[in-house]
């Protein structure tokens, strides 16, 4: 199959648009909240909560009640530690507050993917978690941390809600085991699984500061978009298909703030894309990115308005400075995992061509 055609295969529909629906309304209530209450300021946090619905689609309600919940607290908690930090960078040098913030999307990149991977949840990475820290910390503080949490936490114990509601709506995989059984992983997988996340983070994150780019933390959630999948090839496919879907998602972007649009509006294209983005995102991922680039981008201008058209640029080569980075990890991964399988089977024929030692026969007086 040649490439063209792997960047723009759909794949089969199944009954996409409950679980979009159900997603895009446990975003949609918390907005309309904060606008109705005047607190606009606010609906970061409440989008980063919402973020909760997007996990276990297609699972056993029991079991997305209990999976969504563990997302929900660990969510709350990011945008929790993101505040703290928008607020602490406001009493240290420039320099100081985006090091910090750098290495702590880092090591949340790392832990959340550790954690989401020895759990089984799906989708798997640490990309959501890593945007909620990165965005809030890198944001003027717009309320105290206590209130970031609530919110927060609010607007994901809602979307778990939601979740359970799913199972009236008909989304469940008939297939799935109820148990929520799932790989174990040793303490070195593991390990391993936290050190490519943090180390891809890590230097994407030191590559867009360097680069003088105003939003260094886009390069660190593109660097580790392509490490979820599971083989090889599907984490680059899922890296050309970052680069492909947001550049086509800028241009979507760039037309909706192409005319002045008050916050309400904002909020309304928000959930569209929500629910778009979800009604694709299983289907084709660089189709669904066209939805989801203004979804992030709008959400943070609802919250902390940016120079349009600087802020896009950024976008575009943050992105490609990330997935440079992700594939390159990817390819390390790969070769050295090659070299140690390598050596472990020729250290297995050594020991089967070596002959045992002769046994010393006792010397007769």
């Amino acid at each position: 199959m040649t490439l063209v055609r792997r960047l723009t295969r759909l794949a089969p529909s199944r009954v996409d648009h409950i679980p979009a629906f159900r997603i895009a309304i446990g975003l949609a209530v918390p907005l309309a909240v904060l606008l109705l209450t005047g607190h606009t300021q606010w609906t970061m946090y409440a989008g980063f909560g919402a973020f909760t619905g997007i996990y276990s689609r297609y699972e056993p309600t029991a079991l997305r009640f209990r999976r969504q919940g563990l997302v929900a607290i660990m969510l709350t908690c990011t945008v929790g530690i993101g505040a703290f930090l928008a607020q602490r960078g406001e009493h240290v040098s420039p320099a100081v507050e985006s090091w910090t913030a750098l290495f702590a999307g880092a090591l949340v990149a790392g832990a959340s993917a550790t954690c989401i991977t020895a759990l089984g949840i799906k989708p798997g990475g640490a990309l959501f978690p890593l945007f909620a820290i990165s965005a809030v910390a890198a944001a003027p503080p717009a309320a105290p941390v206590w209130v970031a949490v609530a919110v927060a936490g609010a607007s994901a114990g809602w979307c778990v809600l939601m979740g359970l509601l799913g199972h009236y709506l008909g989304e469940r995989h008939p297939g799935m085991d109820a148990s929520g059984a799932h790989l174990a992983y040793t303490r070195a997988q593991l390990a391993g699984e936290f050190a490519r996340y943090f180390v891809s983070a890590t230097i994407a994150g030191v590559l867009g500061l360097a680069s003088g780019l105003p939003f260094p933390y886009w390069a660190q959630i593109a660097a580790v978009v392509p490490l979820s999948p599971p083989r090889r090839v599907a984490q680059v496919e899922r890296g050309l298909h970052r680069v492909v879907g947001s550049a086509l998602g800028i241009v979507t972007t760039a037309f909706l703030l192409s005319f002045p649009s008050q916050a309400w509006q904002l909020a309304v294209w928000v959930v569209i894309m929500q629910f778009l983005a979800e009604l694709y995102v299983l289907r084709n991922y660089a189709l669904a990115l066209v939805f989801i680039t203004p979804l992030a981008l709008l959400m943070i201008q609802m919250a902390n308005p940016q120079p349009v058209v600087p802020m896009l640029q950024a976008r575009v080569l943050e992105t490609a400075i990330g997935v440079v980075v992700g594939v390159c990890v990817v390819a390390v991964t790969y070769f050295w995992a090659r070299h140690r399988r390598a050596v472990e089977a020729r250290a297995a024929v050594a020991d089967v061509d070596t002959p045992d030692a002769p046994v010393r026969q006792p010397v007769e007086s």
